[in-house]
């Protein structure tokens, strides 16, 4: 059995695809984590532009997405001094291991995943391969880097033990150990959840623009985003319990209002007294006030394309460091070596 060294420190890595901008349910979901993370573990954060192509982008969406979401990861709070930040397609070695894993993975087992089916379903028109072997590709982003946790909400546990299945398998077939079992992190906490304006569900960029308060949105938008939310008629006993969509209201204020102000609108509920127009109201403007910071940020980040590509080519030196590590040890366990 061939051995291999292992980091001391453990290796967190997590990705998001660059559809659409950054909302206030991946920062509280997810990069308020990665911002705790980056400071206690070896981080990768990647930008999927792989994994957005099974939907078949326009080339000038694709890259002004790409830019526009490293500029939200760095103004949301992630350092490159400390966590490797970096683009997907600048590390081809994702892509042979990609290949390494394909020639493992079962077409059962793909057609199974929860995702595909929801995906040919949204777009049969579009049934592409990339679909079928998506969770390949993330166990390749996965395991590329030999990581140890990998911060996932639920829909995506199942790609997850799919990439444990996968590297079990490897490691099974080739009579070794070198691929860790990446488990699921959390910080022992509960997962916020940011309901989204539509009245149901989460935050998202799939319910449409409406549903969610982007970190890249200017005031007016956020107002009138906010002022259009479901509501209802209103309590109509005292104490009454709060339908959904006024559940989802109180829960956006919990994240970025004050104590005071919840309270205020909690006592007005309770006491059948609450106008929506006003708890609207206040809502969009902490929201605004919340979101500045971010929005600012952005837009100087936007307009900096020198540190941007700078943020990204140190990234990708990084990435491609570990990476090419982990295709040398591959190729020595596979038997693929120069005759």
């Amino acid at each position: 059995m061939l051995l291999f060294s292992t980091s001391l420190m453990e290796t967190v890595l997590s990705g998001i695809r660059p559809t659409g901008n950054l909302h206030l349910g991946n920062y509280f979901g997810a990069l308020s984590n990665f911002i705790q993370m980056q400071h206690e573990y070896n981080c990768y954060f990647f930008i999927a532009d792989y994994h957005s192509l099974t939907t078949h982008p326009t080339p000038s969406n694709l890259h002004g997405n790409v830019r526009q979401v490293l500029a939200e990861y760095l103004a949301a709070g992630l350092d490159p001094e400390k966590a490797t930040i970096y683009i997907q397609s600048d590390v081809p070695e994702v892509i042979e291991l990609y290949l390494y894993l394909n020639m493992n993975a079962y077409l059962g087992e793909l057609e199974r995943s929860t995702s595909f089916k929801d995906k040919i379903r949204q777009q049969p028109d579009n049934v592409n391969a990339g679909l079928l072997t998506y969770p390949t590709l993330m166990a390749a982003d996965i395991l590329i880097h030999r990581a140890n946790k990998v911060p996932v909400g639920k829909d995506q546990e199942q790609h997850l033990e799919l990439t444990r299945t996968f590297g079990n398998r490897f490691n099974r077939l080739y009579q070794t150990d070198y691929f860790p079992e990446p488990q699921a992190f959390n910080y022992g906490k509960q997962l916020i959840k940011i309901p989204g304006l539509n009245g149901s569900g989460k935050m998202g960029k799939s319910e449409g623009e409406g549903n969610a308060i982007y970190l890249a949105d200017e005031p007016e938008a956020i107002r009138k985003k906010v002022m259009k939310a479901v509501t209802d008629s209103g309590p109509t006993t005292p104490n009454q319990e709060k339908p959904a969509a006024i559940q989802n209201l109180f829960q956006l204020m919990t994240v970025v209002s004050s104590a005071d102000t919840i309270r205020y609108f909690e006592d007005k509920y309770n006491t059948c007294e609450i106008r929506y127009g006003d708890m609207k109201k206040q809502l969009a403007e902490d929201m605004i006030r919340f979101i500045a910071p971010f929005n600012e940020k952005i837009k100087s980040l936007k307009s900096d394309s020198a540190y941007l590509s700078k943020v990204a080519n140190r990234g990708k030196e990084k990435a491609k460091e570990s990476a090419s590590k982990t295709i040398k040890d591959i190729r020595e366990i596979i038997g693929i070596r120069s005759i």
